[in-house]
């Protein structure tokens, strides 16, 4: 069993808004990931950072949870994955963010659940399942 985690649960913990030892606690049967393109949104965020002392910071904590946490590699396999749930989501008008549908496409492709603070976008996927993460905020 596994569970990804998107970038807003990962964002909120670094923010203190999200407990997510909590979490991890919870869930003691479960191994956690993250989505390759989660690591990119970090990382992004890293690179954003004007400040000097406000990039190492960051620097440091993606690369705490890089170090700890398994990345999904996006493949073939995962791409055919997205390519069609792209199309299905695009026809019925029930499109979500870029980056939602490829972690969605992965956490489907490897059968895992999404842990997410934006559910109401990843509830639109057909057949994904979301762990619930209401408890770990803090508020």
């Amino acid at each position: 069993m596994g569970l990804i985690l998107d970038t807003s649960v990962l964002i909120a913990a670094e923010r203190r808004r999200f407990h997510l030892a909590g979490l991890f606690a919870a869930h003691p049967q479960e191994r956690f990931f993250i989505a390759a393109i989660t690591a990119s949104e970090l990382l992004h965020g890293v690179e954003r950072a004007t400040l000097p002392e406000r990039k190492a910071t960051r620097l440091a904590w993606v690369e705490q949870y890089l170090s700890h946490l398994n990345v999904l590699d996006f493949d073939l396999e995962a791409a055919r994955r997205h390519a069609a749930l792209w199309a299905l989501l695009e026809t019925s008008g029930s499109i979500i963010g870029p980056h939602d549908l490829l972690i969605a496409a992965t956490a489907l492709e490897y059968d895992y659940s999404v842990a997410t603070l934006n559910a109401a976008e990843f509830q639109r996927v057909p057949a994904l399942r979301l762990a619930d993460v209401v408890a770990f905020v803090v508020s």
